[in-house]
């Protein structure tokens, strides 16, 4: 018995069919879907964890501007003032679960020390969160032109807050690409500035 032209048929059944190929689209498909899926899943994560940046930049200004300026003099390297600042804005960031174990695993305990912008009423705190540094730049010396004059400034506090995003989007375009590395942290910023009220 020949089973050649039996074989033969049935592989032309099957091409000709169409109950395999929504299998093999399926198949197909697959792969770029878990990808597109994981890519709007981590782009919505970066975004959330940039809106919670800049919620705890906009509260760590709200706290600045109501500070009083008496120890921000330029030759002071750690102003008292700025430490409720830190602490607001550190509060925020853990309460709404962009660092690392709440917070616990920040060295926060010393505050360490800034770096002060020569002759400049800036202040750089950079906090070790894990193998990231939350940095957090606050300006007491912020000025605005008012609208309408030339020699007339409003005097304000200008917070920013950077912090790393690492994306899981490697693991899901690897199934495309074997062996692409997409694991460089993008750092999210955010500022907010409000007028001295002090």
């Amino acid at each position: 018995m020949n089973r050649l032209p039996d074989l033969v048929r049935a592989w032309s059944r099957c091409l000709h069919s169409s109950d395999g190929s929504a299998i093999v689209e399926f198949a197909i498909s697959l792969p770029l879907l878990v990808v597109f899926i994981v890519g709007i899943f981590d782009f919505s994560g970066a975004f959330n964890q940039k809106q919670k940046i800049e919620h705890a930049a906009q509260e760590g200004a709200i706290v600045a501007g109501a500070q009083p300026t008496g120890d921000i003099e330029t030759t002071n390297s750690n102003p008292q003032s700025l430490h409720p600042v830190l602490t607001v804005i550190f509060n925020s960031l853990a309460a709404d679960d962009v660092l690392p174990n709440h917070g616990t695993a920040c060295t926060v305990s010393p505050l360490p020390t800034p770096t002060q912008t020569s002759g400049a009423l800036i202040w750089d705190y950079k906090i070790p969160c894990g193998s990231d540094n939350l940095d957090i730049a606050i300006n007491r010396g912020w000025a605005q032109a008012v609208t309408g004059t030339t020699d007339t400034f409003a005097l304000g506090t200008q917070v920013t807050v950077t912090y790393p995003y690492h994306w899981r989007f490697n693991s899901a375009i690897q199934l495309l690409f074997p062996g692409a590395n997409f694991t460089t942290p993008t750092q999210l910023s955010e500022s907010a500035t409000v007028h001295n009220q002090m």
